[in-house]
């Protein structure tokens, strides 16, 4: 049977205090729904994003000692931070995986920028620390860009590569820009999808009929159960994710499947 990895994405970018016992909890209860890895970002008590890896830390410590997930850190998001300041997560034993952000691109009123010379410096930082990439795509140029990337630094295959829709400023999320992007992914790559402002799961169901082999799904993007439903933890939004893949006749990875099939951290 067909297996598709979710991620969890579970904590919202909006500013609130970052509690890891309570983030915890709610990554492990996915976990036992079906998500196989946690997205985090490397935040302060007030959720800003920063250099200081204690509280993440906290977190995983308290994820790892009740679960096998795979865990996954990201090296971007919209920031005063300098690339070597994004990086630094990249050094820490319990981090697996990593979001690897290959453009600039317009979020909402903000800019993202990821000028090449960051995003060379980041490559050689994840490959000499042995972590396992997710390419952010927010465009095609960025995967044709992530495509020359491929050509230079000796990766290990397959590459994996997110397709993001859905902010003010970038790829809408519709059948069309999906099908577009889906068509630029490099031969022998994988792909997965990440919907931001979500309202209703039709993007993840194209996604997963379209053979996306990730999910990500988390309160980073949207809280949206449906257009009239908002939620309070991120099990439901698990759960009916793992519902609309068994309704596909697929089946939610395991970790180490996930490890496996995704070669994390070979």
């Amino acid at each position: 049977m067909d297996k598709v990895l979710i991620s969890v994405a579970p904590v919202s970018g909006k500013n609130h205090p970052i509690i890891p016992e309570e983030i915890a909890e709610d990554v492990i209860a996915c976990w036992k729904a079906g998500a196989a890895m946690v997205h985090l970002h490397v935040r302060d008590g007030q959720g800003n994003l920063t250099t200081d890896t204690t509280l993440f830390q906290k977190t995983v410590d308290l994820i790892r000692q009740n679960t096998d997930m795979i865990i996954e850190v990201s090296t971007g998001g919209v920031s005063n931070l300098n690339i070597q300041e994004r990086c630094t997560p990249l050094y820490l034993d319990s981090v697996e995986a990593c979001s690897l952000n290959v453009g600039s691109t317009n979020l909402g009123r903000q800019v993202y920028c990821n000028p090449l010379d960051d995003v060379d410096y980041c490559i050689r930082e994840i490959l000499k620390n042995k972590k396992t990439p997710e390419v952010e795509t927010f465009e095609i140029g960025h995967t044709y860009t992530m495509e020359r990337f491929m050509e230079k630094y000796d990766f290990v295959k397959p590459v994996l590569f997110s397709i993001v829709l859905g902010h003010e400023g970038e790829a809408p999320a519709t059948p069309q820009a999906l099908a577009t992007m889906i068509q630029m992914i490099p031969d022998h790559a994988l792909w997965g999808i990440t919907h931001a402002n979500r309202r209703d799961f039709s993007i993840i169901a194209a996604a997963a009929g379209m053979g996306a082999k990730t999910i990500r799904i988390g309160f980073e993007d949207s809280d949206y159960l449906d257009p009239d439903t908002k939620v309070s933890t991120n099990l439901p939004l698990v759960k009916k994710t793992v519902d609309l893949l068994h309704a596909m006749d697929k089946m939610p990875m395991t970790p180490e499947e996930g490890r496996a099939y995704f070669k994390i951290g070979k």
